[in-house]
């Protein structure tokens, strides 16, 4: 009787083993499951290396960028090289630029459209994009100092202290005048302060396939380590594109501008696009649909415009000049790139 005793023992202690085994293996296939899962959530944003690092390029090559940033981020992209030669289409001077056939995903023209360029205010796409993208859109904002802090002879919508006005109406100012004191209040309502704000903007520039640029504020006023590329800039208003309010609003030529003084009383402002299209100062070539898009001057900028357009099969293009001497010299140049676009 008593010699039966271990074996017993013996094969329940076996059962206890087995089961605390399949329980740690269980248990570790869970973790790594999780291990997986988190490591994957946090490489998704950011499939492609950053372009520009220190300030300097550090990128392999152009196309290569460009090939993984599609692949990675969508299949509709336009792609093509940091040189795309149009013989119907030459700068004179020290310009920049691409034209982007939407509809069939092509470049039709580039001229260093990898190459660091200061934006200027075309970087009010990326402050409307997140305000567009905010929870923010029906806010009414009253101005304060943080709004008006910028250097002298800065464009803007010309609001003061303790005005009251709508984030409807701030886009407005933003897109169509392109107010730096819009883009500030803008920014301080959606980001709760602007550090948070350009913070918000160098992930949504990741989010969308730019990694050549960085910014450091909501308004484009210069700053060294402030840039963007032509191809960037593509990226930028291919993504506004996507509001019908942002597409809508870049098409207004003249905008009445309401908001309330710190009094409470009813104030209003004519405000005119900076867009020479849009006003009638420069007329397209023809048969050729100017839908509008955004302006950008400063010293180091340059004159700049990226516009959306659409030919006479309403078939759409995005077209891009940035580092032009002059109005008449960015114009001329955009209108060179319009010609093509019925070809």
């Amino acid at each position: 009787m008593n010699a039966a005793a271990p074996k017993k023992l013996n094969a329940r202690q076996k059962r206890i083993r087995q089961t605390i085994i399949l329980m740690l293996l269980f248990a570790a296939a869970l973790i790594l499951l999780l291990l997986v899962l988190l490591i994957g959530r946090g490489t998704k944003r950011l499939p492609v290396p950053l372009l520009w690092t220190n300030e300097r390029m550090a990128y392999t090559s152009a196309e290569q960028s460009a090939m993984q940033t599609k692949e990675a981020f969508s299949t509709d992209l336009c792609l093509g090289g940091n040189n795309v030669v149009n013989e119907a289409i030459t700068y004179e001077g020290s310009e920049r630029g691409g034209l982007f056939s939407l509809d069939d995903r092509r470049v039709i023209f580039g001229k260093d459209i990898y190459e660091k360029v200061y934006p200027a205010s075309i970087t009010k796409l990326m402050t409307a994009i997140l305000a567009l993208k905010s929870d923010k859109l029906n806010e009414t904002v009253t101005i304060n100092w943080q709004d008006l802090e910028l250097e002298s002879g800065s464009q803007v919508v010309g609001l003061r202290i303790g005005d009251r006005v709508t984030m409807q109406s701030l886009l407005r100012g933003l897109l169509i005048h392109s107010g730096n004191d819009a883009a500030q209040a803008i920014a301080r309502t959606v980001g709760g302060t602007q550090d948070k704000f350009v913070e918000m903007m160098n992930d949504e520039l990741l989010a969308i396939g730019a990694t050549g640029s960085h910014f450091t504020n909501p308004t484009g006023l210069h700053d060294d380590n402030h840039y963007t590329t032509v191809y960037d800039i593509y990226l930028m208003l291919h993504e506004a594109m996507k509001f019908d309010e942002f597409v809508n609003i870049i098409q207004v030529p003249v905008y009445d501008f309401m908001y309330y003084d710190a009094d409470g009383n009813e104030k209003h402002v004519t405000l005119d696009s900076t867009d020479q299209y849009l006003t009638g100062q420069v007329e397209p070539p023809k048969d050729v649909t100017v839908l509008g898009g955004k302006t950008g001057t400063t010293s180091a900028a340059g004159n700049c415009l990226a516009l959306i357009s659409q030919n006479a099969y309403g078939q759409f293009y995005i077209s891009i000049v940035v580092g032009a001497l002059n109005k008449e010299t960015l114009y001329a140049e955009m209108n060179t790139m319009l010609t093509q676009i019925n070809e």
